[in-house]
């Protein structure tokens, strides 16, 4: 283990002193305290993919334990559980630019994104062609094949740098025959932000749909799905907005194709009378007919304390802190780093930008392993070589930022990383 003296930072320390300040002119500082305190000197900088637990969601979950499920046992479904995926939805569309009533809880992320993209095609079902990128987080393209092989269609993956997403390419690919353009908001690997408005607009212009995950960017980055005239939406509650794990996912369908997209996985919980136990489908008239089985109430609830949370700061206040921490981090990053073999892979004009940093370095698993291990620091890790920090603005601090670039460098310099593994064989 390294010595814990090392694991800093420390009055003295260089740039020490401006993180500091950085922090104390923070105006969101305040709220890392309504997060659990977690292993002590452990810097979290994978918010990105699981965020920290609020201290409110242990108490929502108890009084739900209590109150709602012993105390009103079944009653609690009419009292209460019904219309929780509603309020719960409704309040993220006050995060997405949406109006409540196209919002709703439902299902897990990939789920409601087959359902969104199966009925985006039906609804198209003269047109053959699906356009993505090749930056996509790898599951939404699974579930893009399989919902085009449904339908009868073709994907069509557009090529990349590596870290930009090929906006003028994508464009290029969109023709006559595009049912449907279907991205990530915030690229998963990279961080690269997309001008949803510009491409959204494009797609448009030659009929086809647009269907956009948030999972990435919800919580962190401002969206305004209504003014850039967004047709769908996915996003997952388990990462900036810190609803746990496995936390169920959120869709948006806009009123514009409310009429022409359908859920193609119906249960009775998008029937327009679920109690009437009729035989024959009829589907409600309204976002809940994409709603299929019945939702799981616990971790349902347990989205709520952390949405709440965000709505409270303000997401232009977040932004702001994020665009602040991931260009501080690069500054240190690039003059700690970089002569350690360390190479930027996420854009520098924070306008493209999200709330994670991903760095390159030929060593990179098992240096990650010893940041973990040795470091206290965790970020994660995405293959070949990419290791990614998040930013999760209400409660990652400037001086985390300092403390881990300098643990970083202190690992590869004592090449403490040589000890650990340099191919994955467990699943993290």
């Amino acid at each position: 283990m390294i010595d814990p003296v090392e694991l800093g930072p420390f009055p003295g320390d260089e740039g020490y002193e401006a993180a500091a300040q950085l922090d104390q002119a923070d105006p969101l500082a305040d709220y890392a305290a309504a997060f659990v305190e977690g292993e002590p000197d452990l810097i979290y900088l994978d918010g990105n993919s699981l965020g920290r637990p609020p201290r409110a969601t242990a108490a929502r979950i108890n009084d739900l334990l209590a109150e709602e499920w012993a105390g009103r046992l079944i009653r609690s479904w009419p009292e209460k559980w019904w219309t929780q995926a509603d309020r719960i939805g409704g309040l993220i569309a006050e995060l997405i630019g949406a109006d409540p009533a196209r919002v709703i809880v439902a299902d897990s992320t990939s789920i409601v994104l087959f359902k969104l993209t199966l009925g985006a095609l039906q609804a198209r079902p003269e047109r053959s062609r699906v356009i993505t990128d090749d930056l996509n987080f790898p599951t939404d393209n699974y579930i893009t094949d399989s919902a085009a092989r449904l339908a009868g269609c073709s994907v069509e993956t557009v090529g990349s740098d590596g870290i930009n997403g090929p906006v003028d390419s994508i464009i290029a690919a969109l023709d006559d025959d595009t049912a449907l353009l279907t991205l990530s908001h915030v690229l998963f690997k990279s961080g690269y932000l997309y001008d949803m408005e510009r491409l959204t607009a494009a797609a448009h212009d030659v009929g086809a749909l647009v269907l956009w995950d948030l999972s990435h960017s919800v919580g962190a980055v401002p969206i305004d799905l209504q003014g850039c005239n967004a047709d769908l939406a996915v996003g997952c509650t388990y990462k900036y907005l810190n609803g746990g794990p496995g936390s169920p996912a959120f869709l948006y369908v806009s009123e514009a194709v409310a009429g022409e997209v359908a859920n193609p996985v119906t249960g009775w919980w998008g029937h327009a009378n679920p109690f009437a136990f009729e035989l024959d489908y009829t589907a409600a008239p309204s976002i809940h007919s994409f709603q299929t089985g019945t939702m799981p109430i616990l971790s349902l609830a347990a989205t709520e304390p952390g949405v709440r949370m965000t709505i409270e700061a303000g997401i232009d206040s977040i932004r702001k802190k994020s665009l602040g921490l991931s260009s501080y981090f690069i500054e240190l990053a690039q003059r700690r780093l970089t002569p350690l073999g360390f190479a930027l892979a996420s854009p520098l004009d924070p306008a493209r930008r999200g709330s994670h940093v991903s760095l390159r370095h030929p060593e990179g698993w098992p240096i990650v392993q010893a940041m973990v291990e040795d470091g206290k620091v965790i970020p994660d890790f995405r293959e070949p070589d990419n290791i990614r920090f998040g930013m999760a603005p209400l409660y990652t601090s400037y001086l985390d930022l300092h403390s881990s670039v300098g643990r970083i460098a202190r690992i590869v310099e004592s090449e403490r990383h040589r000890h650990y593994p340099s191919e994955r064989s467990v699943i993290t």
